[in-house]
């Protein structure tokens, strides 16, 4: 099914998606620095693709949850208002899947990972760490792939991750969770190679809100079959 997409945030990221979006067949209506400025007539056409920062998260998802067809959020950073963000579009009757990362292996290392603290948990006395690194430009830390690794191997083994974030260069972005036990550690990570990945997996979500209607995490739709 034909869908037109608005990006919000034409850094880096947002000239990625259109490159996907070009190379897949999918109209770009508009790149804008400034959502809001987006004509109503044509946001009610269109789903946005928001890479942005934060604070204009905090400034737009009103108008994002209001005026677009659909939204998929890919901009981290804003965990604390999460429940107001959701509660708004849910309000609003208005569809958004969000991520704090859309790369498809990143949404596989979360799957894995939840399998694996669930085994580590009952059979060992492992401890558990996860380091992340990104490059220099990056805002927030620790990351919000980060924050959502934790989380997934702490619900699932009972674990108390300890975070470690470092800023290097370029560096697209690694995860490694580490599990260290008294015999043996063992260790699973994600290296993005560029921010391709992120783009690819936001156009994927992109399409899937033709499919779903209400608010959802993309790893949740991801691998979920029924729910597509």
């Amino acid at each position: 099914m034909a869908i037109k997409v608005v990006i919000s945030g034409y850094g880096k990221m947002g000239h990625m998606i259109e490159d996907v979006l070009g190379r897949r067949g999918i109209e770009c209506a508009l790149c804008s620095e400034d959502i809001t400025a987006t004509p109503k007539e044509l946001a009610r056409e269109c789903v946005c693709i928001d890479f942005t920062q934060p604070d204009a998260i905090r400034a737009n998802y009103k108008f994002l949850a209001e005026n677009f067809k659909a939204t998929v959020i890919g901009t981290t950073g804003w965990n604390d208002i999460k429940d107001d963000v959701v509660a708004y579009f849910e309000k609003c009757g208005a569809t958004m899947i969000y991520a704090s990362n859309f790369s498809i292996g990143v949404n596989i290392l979360f799957r894995t990972a939840a399998y694996l603290s669930r085994l580590a948990a009952g059979h060992g006395d492992y401890s558990t760490t996860i380091e992340e690194i990104h490059h220099i430009h990056k805002l927030d830390a620790p990351s919000g792939t980060a924050i959502s690794l934790g989380k997934i191997v702490d619900e699932n083994g009972g674990f108390n991750t300890q975070i470690t974030s470092q800023r290097i260069g370029e560096v697209p972005g690694i995860h490694t969770l580490t599990l260290t036990g008294s015999c043996d550690k063992i260790t699973l990570s994600h290296e993005a190679f560029s921010r391709e990945g992120l783009a690819q997996g936001a156009v994927e979500a992109a399409l899937m809100t033709e499919r779903v209607s209400g608010v959802h995490e993309f790893k949740d739709l991801l691998f979920n079959s029924e729910a597509l």
